[in-house]
């Protein structure tokens, strides 16, 4: 295990591979560890790291920066420590938002985004999520008998303090998401999962409203964990994104994928 001393506070990571840096951002069910598969493959061509926020996984337990600001701070904390410059970010649900706010005020650090399962508004935050009330292992209690179902989340599950959710998810109920992706300037590739239950996929209007550095697909058989449902076409959009950027026209549109832009 691999750990850094930020802020006075013990914050988790790991990293695969040599090139390229990438840094991986994890949602509220889960870890640094449902990365994996997606860092393995990346690893050939690029410098893969993924951390754990505070209260997941195995950072410190510290309730008062169970925030978004305190996410982003968190973010640069860890890239200065790693002597990590201009790099894209790939964040899931929760790590999508911060790479998206981190992005707003450290327009230099960032190259590129992807997001995966982002809540555009509250409303596009599911009531599983939204009611959570805290407790012990949030990813069961939220995706039931569906846990079993991903490994990599289900390992490391237990380790997630309860409360980090809740208050993360308060502290993104209010905050215009759609908005700040409107003001970035770097490319962001918007990725969801069709039938994903946790985070409702944004509306027709909401990716209307994209500007050019914007564009989103959708994964018709995927729920809330794409990088795992359907790794290989995951993987693929990836490695063409990080080739790139937003040079649309030359990422390949493969027929099992669905395009959705104005």
């Amino acid at each position: 295990m691999s750990a850094v001393i930020l802020d006075s506070s013990l914050v988790h990571y790991e990293a695969l591979g040599r090139g390229k840096p990438l840094l991986f951002l994890h949602d509220w069910l889960g870890s640094w560890r449902y990365w994996v598969p997606t860092m393995v493959d990346m690893s050939s061509s690029y410098r893969a790291y993924a951390v754990d926020f505070w209260g997941f996984g195995d950072s410190d337990k510290i309730r008062a920066r169970y925030s978004l600001s305190g996410y982003v701070a968190q973010v640069e904390l860890f890239l200065d420590h790693m002597g990590l410059n201009r790099l894209p970010i790939i964040g899931h649900g929760l790590g999508a938002v911060v790479a998206v706010y981190f992005a707003l005020t450290h327009t230099d650090r960032v190259e590129q985004i992807m997001t995966v399962n982002m809540p555009f508004s509250a409303a596009n935050i599911a009531r599983p999520l939204s009611t959570f009330a805290g407790g012990a292992n949030p990813a069961r209690a939220i995706l039931g008998r569906r846990l079993k179902s991903y490994e990599e989340v289900d390992l490391e599950a237990g380790k997630t303090d309860g409360e980090a959710v809740v208050q993360s998810v308060r502290s993104i109920l209010s905050q215009n998401v759609l908005g700040a992706v409107q003001s970035l300037d770097v490319p962001v590739l918007l990725v969801s999962g069709q039938e994903d239950t946790i985070i409702q996929p944004p509306d027709e209007f909401a990716l209307s409203t994209l500007e050019y550095n914007a564009y989103a697909y959708m994964f018709e058989g995927s729920q809330h964990f794409p990088m795992l449902e359907e790794s290989s076409k995951f993987n693929r959009l990836l490695r063409d994104f990080l080739t790139y950027g937003d040079n649309w026209d030359k990422i390949k549109v493969k027929d099992e994928w669905k395009r959705r832009m104005r």
